[in-house]
């Protein structure tokens, strides 16, 4: 499983983004740069700038016409994919550190940093999906986040819900039409962050990463923990993958606290974990430093990682890596069906 190594940014990743149908990744990162690539080569599209700060988020429409960036010069901006126009930006008081549209691509979320006597918000604006269309200055929705600043947030099925996840470490439900409060429940170790937030295919359920070294599997629902990972290092991304019972999961420790022993003691790899078994089944080396957003390809074929190192690495299934898996999988039933038939 050879990676293609993707050198497009001078400093640390901050998410990467797969189009909807897995052709084009999307990464950003502290150099305010946004960058595209063709997934399958690692040929690098073009570039949006615009940005006068670090990005820290990015998203795709479902229909890969617009894409939303947010960063740390305080602001959202909307894209033309296709021509790299900048359509619109918002304002905000302090910076924004997580995008996310809707299923049907008409409402776009941002997540909001508590600072400078600013409360932390989530914030919601409604979005047209023409590039030629003059899009609306006006916030759809607001809401404010109290108890704890929120870190992640993302919509569920249907948009019937937004999720936030916290830096207490809690997650929140919210009704998507109203912005009420419907649950805060504490997921995570208090006090330690959650640091992504990523869906299943039908968005019925979410994973979250930490910083006290799990990543959980969590029913949009009602928001009860399916399953738990854990790791021996600080997560700051965790995603499921496509057609497979997989989650991978990406971390490391803080860069200032980095050493060439946590290097070689393997804090820097990508892990995979059996979804419903939870047993890790798996790493992958390559990064130089902690892995700070992983991403999985939408057809299954693939994911992709993206490092304090700066670098984005691209990998394709094998064959190879099929059949064994499937492997697994045969002999975890197997011993499945004899438990239940003694």
């Amino acid at each position: 499983m050879r990676p293609i190594l993707l050198a497009g940014h001078e400093r640390a990743l901050t998410q990467i983004k797969y189009s909807p149908d897995g052709d084009l990744i999307f990464s950003v990162s502290k150099d305010q740069i946004i960058c595209v690539w063709f997934s399958h080569n690692g040929e690098r599209l073009g570039t949006y700038r615009g940005h006068q700060g670090a990005i820290w988020t990015i998203d795709v429409d479902p229909t890969s016409t617009i894409l939303a960036s947010g960063s740390a010069d305080n602001t959202i901006k909307l894209w033309d994919i296709k021509t790299g126009k900048c359509l619109q930006t918002w304002d905000f008081p302090t910076a924004v550190k997580r995008v996310e549209f809707s299923d049907d691509g008409t409402k776009l979320l941002g997540v909001t940093e508590k600072r400078m006597g600013h409360l932390g918000t989530i914030v919601v604006l409604d979005i047209k999906l023409d590039v030629e269309a003059e899009q609306s200055d006006e916030k759809a929705m607001t809401i404010v986040c109290e108890e704890s600043k929120a870190t992640v947030a993302g919509w569920s099925y249907l948009s019937k819900y937004i999720i936030a996840g916290h830096e207490d470490g809690s997650v929140s439900q919210y009704d998507a039409k109203t912005g009420d409060l419907i649950y805060n429940i504490p997921i995570h170790e208090l006090n330690q962050s959650i640091t992504d937030l990523q869906w299943s295919q039908d968005r019925s359920y979410f994973i979250t990463a930490s910083k006290d070294k799990t990543a959980k599997l969590i029913s949009s629902r009602d928001l009860e923990v399916l399953k738990t990972y854990p790791a021996d290092t600080p997560l700051n991304s965790a995603t499921i993958t496509r057609n497979k019972d997989f989650v991978i999961l990406g971390g490391g420790q803080a860069a200032m606290d980095v050493t060439t022993t946590a290097a070689r003691q393997g804090k820097f790899e990508a892990r995979f974990y059996h979804k419903i078994f939870e047993d890790e089944i798996g790493r992958v080396r390559g990064h130089f430093g902690p892995l700070n957003t992983v991403a999985a390809d939408p057809t299954g074929k693939g994911y992709a990682s993206g490092g304090e190192d700066g670098y984005v690495r691209v990998h394709h299934f094998d064959r190879g890596y099929f059949d064994f898996m499937y492997e697994v999988e045969r002999e975890r039933q197997n011993r499945l069906a004899a438990v239940v038939s003694a």
